[in-house]
């Protein structure tokens, strides 16, 4: 087993960029022995794994969208178990209060006095099952602690334990008995992975492997690894130049003729922030215009408000983001030394 990213041992003789290269080498190794153990028990495609990885380093929130059955639930499962850290499930329905998932206070019948039952909020991986399932009331449960890491309840504030994430899967708006995010409530998650129908091969070995024993998730992290992977990513060096092109990037989306309300800011961060993870996953400790670009559909094309006549279009919003990056051309900056 790879020895703790915390120990990793100094490079003799070296300098921040040897150090810096060094950490990005053991936190891919990490990660690639992460993505193995959840391969073990998800058959499907890499994409949506390698995009929740993004996430985690990038201390942001993941929204899984797909049809009933394609194994949404057993992909974030082993994800959350695979880190090692706490992990909480909440299944949303119509009836679902936002007590429910905050928690609240309860009179004790012995003393009368009141203690705090905390909800299932208070984990450091959060499983929010069919979240649009429940109505936005429940929803708006959850925009405080995802943006905040805290929670409020009958005025009282509580932090919640670091690391924080929230893994979320919901189904198509257009099925029955969905409703559907509010923006601000899409504005929190970092990425959006679109999972569809697994390929034939896929399919094939999912059928022979029904029926037997299913494999178990293992834990390869542990809280302290994982603070300590998002710490390295967030070092990642990136240029000024870059963040001009992160900017442009989303600037061309408010200015789109087909969006009423392009990325905000925090998309222009979150950006910025998933480019890190991928050049983290591409054993890089800088980032280049590919991580902008690679990252780009996932973080932004979700948090687009488009118009009206093609709201419906489902790949809209990623045909604009798409368009965007081709497009935007990026110029590096003229340095003087």
């Amino acid at each position: 087993m790879t020895a703790p990213i915390a120990n990793a041992p100094p490079i003799a003789n070296g300098g921040a960029d040897e150090r810096a290269n060094h950490e990005v080498t053991a936190v891919k190794e990490r990660i690639d022995g992460l993505r193995h153990e959840v391969a073990r028990v998800y058959v499907g495609g890499a994409h949506a794994m390698d995009t929740m990885m993004v996430a985690l380093l990038a201390r942001g929130h993941v929204l899984l969208e797909g049809v009933p059955g394609v194994a949404k639930t057993t992909l974030v499962k082993a994800f959350a178990v695979s880190l090692g850290c706490s992990s909480r499930r909440i299944q949303f329905t119509p009836d679902l209060l936002p007590a429910d998932i905050t928690g609240t206070y309860v009179l004790s019948p012995r003393d009368g006095t009141f203690s705090l039952r905390a909800g299932p909020i208070f984990a450091n991986v959060v499983l929010a099952d069919e979240i649009n399932r429940a109505p936005a009331k429940t929803q708006s449960a959850l925009l405080e602690a995802m943006q905040e890491r805290q929670v409020t309840i009958e005025g009282d504030r509580f932090e919640l334990p670091l690391p924080f994430l929230v893994l979320a899967t919901q189904n198509p708006i257009d099925l029955e008995g969905t409703y559907p995010l509010p923006e601000a409530q899409i504005d929190r998650f970092l990425v959006r992975v679109t999972m569809g129908y697994p390929n034939a091969r896929d399919e094939a070995l999912m059928l022979r492997m029904h029926g037997t024993e299913p494999p178990l998730a293992r834990a390869r992290l542990n809280v302290q690894d994982v603070a300590t992977i998002q710490a390295i990513a967030s070092r990642v060096h990136i240029d000024d130049d870059l963040c001009d092109y992160a900017v442009a990037l989303t600037t061309f989306t408010r200015t789109h003729p087909r969006v009423a309300l392009g990325a905000s800011p925090r998309a222009t961060l979150g950006l910025v922030q998933a480019a890190k993870a991928h050049a983290v996953l591409d054993g890089r400790a800088f980032v280049v215009p590919e991580d902008l670009r690679a990252v780009g559909v996932a973080v932004l094309a979700h948090r687009l408000v488009l118009l009206a006549d093609i709201e419906a279009d489902a790949r809209a919003g990623e045909q604009i983001v798409q368009e965007a990056i081709a497009k935007v051309s990026y110029r590096r900056g003229i340095r003087t030394v």
